[in-house]
């Protein structure tokens, strides 16, 4: 029995109500493990996926993203959420097809962003970013499986903080078709409130990357979605960094002894 639907529906109720934490893990393993400690969502991360590969984030192909899209929705039995980026092309033709290959993955959810890559023009113009929101939702609705679409606008992370904008790109990509909006990188509590009433009734995520807030202070903002990026992926680079870095300097291993149990390690992937 294909357990898209009923991933999909879980999905949707969580947005319609409260407020609820999503973590990204970045390969299989962490996502059950997520799972265990009862997460009732997860997301991938493109750059916690990338590190995984030896590569940075962004220089993942299609082809690899859709694999670990695969692995990561196997691997659990909760809704997942794919972190597609740009939908890994510019034109909305090809967003449309990127998006339809992804939802085959088995997803509950997807976000598409609005940044380009470049450090000169860091957002696509206006229409255009408009226009592949379009041809997203156009093909999440072809598939018949109700995925939902979240639209991203970028500016606070691609160093164009400009909030009236922020606010006019995330209420055309709810008028055109988007189910939740996101506009990582904002922190500003006034400006959180500003994006939550602009595109309300939707339902807003927040990235949180730091301890710069926490679950009921967002909560009580109205955000209805929290999401944690590659931080998590980071803390565990840190950690194995940091234990690395004693051996090969000190030649000592007292980091090790603080790593989680085998027996533990072992029971969050039994059968």
């Amino acid at each position: 029995m294909d357990p898209q639907p009923a991933r999909v529906a879980a999905f949707r109720a969580l947005h319609a109500q409260g407020c609820f934490v999503m973590p990204n893990p970045w390969d299989a393993g962490s996502a059950r493990m997520l799972e265990r400690l009862g997460f009732q969502a997860v997301a991938t991360t493109s750059a916690g996926f990338a590190w995984t590969q030896g590569r940075r984030d962004g220089r993942m192909g299609l082809s690899g993203v859709l694999a670990h899209l695969r692995a990561v929705c196997d691997a659990v039995s909760v809704p997942v959420n794919a972190d597609l980026e740009g939908g890994y092309a510019v034109a909305p033709d090809g967003v449309a097809s990127n998006v339809s290959a992804a939802v085959a993955t088995g997803i509950a959810g997807l976000s598409i962003e609005d940044s380009t890559g470049d450090a000169l023009h860091p957002l696509h113009d206006f229409t255009l970013a408009l226009e592949r929101v379009r041809a997203a939702r156009a093909a999440i609705d072809a598939s018949g499986t109700g995925v939902l679409l979240t639209a991203r606008s970028e500016g606070f992370i691609v160093e164009r903080p400009d909030l009236e904008e922020t606010l006019r790109r995330l209420s055309a990509y709810a008028e055109a078709g988007a189910d939740c909006l996101y506009a990582p990188g904002v922190r500003d509590r006034a400006a959180l409130a500003a994006i939550v009433s602009a595109v309300a009734p939707r339902p807003v995520n927040v990235l949180v990357g730091s301890d710069f807030t926490t679950v009921a202070e967002l909560s009580a903002l109205g955000v209805r979605r929290i999401s944690v990026g590659g931080a998590l992926a980071r803390a565990a680079w840190g950690a194995a960094l940091t234990a690395a870095r004693e051996i090969a300097e000190h030649g000592t291993f007292g980091a090790l002894a603080r790593g989680l149990p085998w027996e533990e390690t072992e029971r969050l992937f039994g059968e």
